[in-house]
């Protein structure tokens, strides 16, 4: 900065108050000869627009990316600064010495001993947190229809299809799974039992249990490839070879020449006179109960896991399907031309795992050398990795109706329900080059999944019922789905005994020392890096996956057939469908447990088990073996007859609410919450 005396600097401030005015000066006179010169704006009536000139005088050239450019020559000020000392820039400021880090600082290794904190210093990282999810999904639907279609002048109430038989049956079901009561853990040590807990259920669990279930049982340390119905196979079936969620459309006709033609349910005839398809079509079943959930269990790894305390590893998969499908057909439509439907049963499991280790790669990578630096971060207490899915579905769709053709098209749809639980969970988190824990290891996957469905049916006629039209029954054509697949990250013989380096370095951390030992830099499965990512959790590392599938239905359809009262319609086609229920469960577990090695200080246990088990059965027979057309008779005739007293139409054929068939009941509440 110049500096001036008081003289000199009054001079020099009237000297820029002068030079300020005669600028001022200047500036309008230029602005008035220019404004002078300006031409007159054209009044709008004067001139067109077309007349308005317009040019672009600058034509316009592409990109050059070649634009020269030189520096300007040096000005006064430029070159040597002492040519002016009293414009010479200011010293820069001293600066304070960094403050630590209240992290670990990386530490180097210099012939085998530390060096100290001032070699080098790392940010802070970032320590893991626990993850810790429940999620329920319900759905409660009860879709019991009573419908009359046609003028037959019938009523038709039989006895109500009690809810009791199916929670007994569900309950029988669930039972057969060792670990169906388990309980949702809400601590660390209530975790810790339940993976215990899991683990000795299923090892002392056995097939032969006197049950009518067909049980295949696949245990061992380790299981791998695709399982249906306790059977090895090569390829996994498709979902979308047994059932479809979009019906296709129906492609419209042409007359060949490309001109639309109308399909509908009536023809024109000859004469002008118009002609209404006659036909029945029912359909009292076609519910689709569907269960999906999928875990992806990213949260933390370590290119090497040494854990002081034990390793316990667990995989299970526990499926079962259960269908009742005692249907009764009555004699004067059983000549019906059926679709053969089956049923379809399948429980579908597949365990897989990855190796990512790398044993040429890491050969490779001896000769960059070993780290000497590293950096830790803390745990004090357990890091929880904890996903526990449940989902649950109980519907009951037991229709009773009575259908007479009234020489129309006639449409009864009184299924057709659809329920659907999705959850999805993905866990991304942290990575490691070395992680100790001086507790253990909890690592546990399970799925369990239980279909369930009574699909009792009763389709009987009136006496005096016939047509000449065609006519078809279908009662069964169900679908029981069972898939579920556990897919682990890490080899199977990732693991060693835990050396003496890692244990003195575990130790040394616990005491908060926060030294790495020499041995454990100059393990191999380092080599070729300059630095270490360390991750010390003082407690457990527990690792829970478990997704719990439900899915139970009731569809005891009981329909009769009658003739139209006035006028009976021979030629009507009869359609009845009273089966056709999709129950879908659909499950995947994805879990890392390591990039590389693992090594253990005290036991190591692994187990991995698969359980498969099914029911197709048409017992009990509730309808007492007897005749459905005579079933059907008799209620009718019952409730047709005039002398019958209230008390007996209450007791027979009139429905009596019962406390297991209100809007409120929750059978998942009383059998299926555990």
């Amino acid at each position: 900065m110049i500096t001036m005396d008081k003289i000199t600097e009054e001079i020099a401030h009237f000297i820029g108050m002068l030079q300020m005015n005669a600028e001022q000066a200047l500036l309008r006179h230029a602005y008035e000869e220019f404004d002078a010169r300006k031409p007159a704006d054209p009044e709008p009536d004067e001139q067109a627009p077309d007349d308005v000139p317009f040019e672009a005088p600058f034509e316009f050239l592409g990109f050059d990316p070649g634009v020269p450019y030189r520096s300007p020559g040096p000005g006064p000020m430029d070159g040597d600064p002492h040519r002016f000392p009293n414009m010479l820039p200011p010293p820069p400021p001293m600066v304070p010495d960094f403050p630590e880090f209240s992290v670990t600082p990386m530490v180097r290794i210099q012939d085998g001993v530390a060096s100290g904190a001032a070699a080098a210093v790392q940010p802070e990282l970032q320590p893991p947190g626990s993850v810790v999810t429940y999620i329920t999904q319900a759905i409660g639907l009860s879709d019991n229809d009573d419908f009359s279609v046609g003028g037959h002048g019938l009523s038709f109430s039989p006895e109500v299809v009690d809810t009791d038989a199916l929670l007994d049956a569900a309950e029988a079901a669930y039972a057969l799974s060792p670990i169906g009561g388990m309980e949702r853990p809400g601590s660390s040590a209530e975790m810790i039992e339940t993976v215990n807990t899991i683990s000795a259920r299923l090892e002392g669990f056995a097939a032969g249990n006197g049950s009518e279930f067909e049980i295949v049982v696949q245990q061992g340390e380790g299981i791998e490839g695709i399982f249906v119905n306790g059977e090895l196979v090569e390829e996994l079936p498709k979902l979308a070879d047994y059932h479809a969620f979009e019906k296709p459309d129906e492609e419209d006709e042409t007359d060949g020449n490309g001109t639309l033609e109308w399909t509908g349910n009536a023809t024109v005839g000859e004469d002008g006179s118009i002609v209404v398809e006659a036909s029945v079509t029912l359909t009292a079943g076609d519910n689709t109960l569907v269960n999906e959930a999928i875990v992806k269990n990213f949260w933390t790894a370590g290119t090497v896991t040494a854990v002081v305390g034990n390793h316990i590893e667990l995989n299970a998969i526990i499926q079962t399907n259960a269908i009742w499908d005692a249907d009764k057909i009555g004699s004067d439509i059983g000549d019906w031309a059926s679709d053969a439907a089956v049923n379809d049963v399948l429980n579908i499991a597949s365990f897989g795992r990855t190796d990512l280790t790398d044993d040429d790669g890491k050969a490779n990578a001896t000769e960059g050398g070993f780290p000497d630096f590293w950096a830790v971060t803390k745990i004090e207490g357990d890091l929880l990795m904890v996903n526990w899915l449940e989902q649950f579905i109980f519907k009951t769709d037991n229709d009773v109706g009575i259908l007479s053709s009234s020489g129309v098209t006639t449409n009864v749809i009184s299924g057709g329900n659809t329920g659907v639980n999705q959850s999805s969970v993905f866990d991304l988190g942290f990575s490691y080059d070395l992680i100790i824990i001086g507790g253990s290891i909890y690592d546990a996957s399970i799925i369990q999944q239980t279909n369930i469905l009574f699909d009792d049916d009763l389709v009987g006629s009136v006496n005096g019922f016939q047509t000449k039209g065609t006519g078809t029954a279908s009662t069964s054509g169900n679908l029981l789905w069972n898939e579920a697949a556990i897919h682990n990250i890490g080899g199977a013989d990732r693991f060693s005994v835990l050396p003496d380096a890692y244990r003195e370095t575990a130790e040394d951390l616990a005491d908060g020392k926060n030294t790495i030992s020499k041995g454990v830099l100059t393990d191999e499965a380092f080599a070729g890096l300059a630095g270490l990512n360390v991750l010390y959790i003082e407690g457990d590392i527990i690792n829970l996956q478990y997704i719990k599938q439900t899915s139970v239905l009731g569809d005891c359809d009981q329909v009769a057939l009658a003739m139209d009262e006035l006028k009976p319609h021979l030629d009507s086609d009869w359609t009845v469908s009273t089966g056709g229920n999709a129950l879908i469960n659909n499950a995947a577990i994805v879990n890392l447990d390591s990039f590389g090695k693992t090594y253990v200080g005290g036991e190591k246990y692994s187990q991995e088990t698969l359980i498969q088990a099914e029911l197709i059965s048409c017992e009990p027979d509730r309808l007492g073996g007897q005749d459905p057309n005579m079933l059907v008779n008799e209620a009718i005739a019952f409730l047709d007859n005039p002398m019958a007293e209230a008390d007996q139409q209450a007791a027979h054929g009139v429905y009596v609410p019962s406390a297991n068939d209100g809007p409120t009941d929750d059978g998942l509440q009383h059998v299926l919450g555990h």
